[in-house]
């Protein structure tokens, strides 16, 4: 149950962050389910050797901030979903990655209104 509440998280920041940023689109909420499921997918499988790549690349200073490597990897990985995906598209790297920090604090809110709620 937890898995789905979380996808279902995902697809709601990434429904309203293609409403809030220009440059950031999706096909309907449906089209925001399946760019979550295949984000969700490709950030198990890559999301950790990504982030361990660009730790070292970095000479450590990456694994120091971690917060901003955490924001290159998202919006490296919503730009494979963007080429993976007919149902989302993304303009530019930049627009990644200010739609991964609106993700991010979208999912915030949206799992503390949740947990409110219990």
């Amino acid at each position: 149950m937890r898995i789905l509440m979380s996808w279902l998280v995902l697809s709601i920041s990434v429904w309203v962050t293609a409403a809030i940023l220009p440059g950031f689109r999706v096909n309907g909420f449906g089209g925001a389910i399946r760019a979550a499921a295949i984000f969700g997918v490709l950030n198990w499988l890559l999301g950790w050797l990504i982030f361990t790549f660009l730790g070292i690349a970095t000479l450590g200073i990456g694994f120091l901030l971690a917060f901003v490597t955490r924001f290159v990897v998202m919006a490296i990985l919503l730009k494979f979903v963007d080429a993976l995906s007919s149902n989302f598209k993304i303009d530019s790297f930049g627009t990644a990655i200010v739609g991964a920090l609106l993700m991010s604090g979208i999912g915030t809110l949206a799992e503390y209104g949740i947990q409110a709620l219990r």
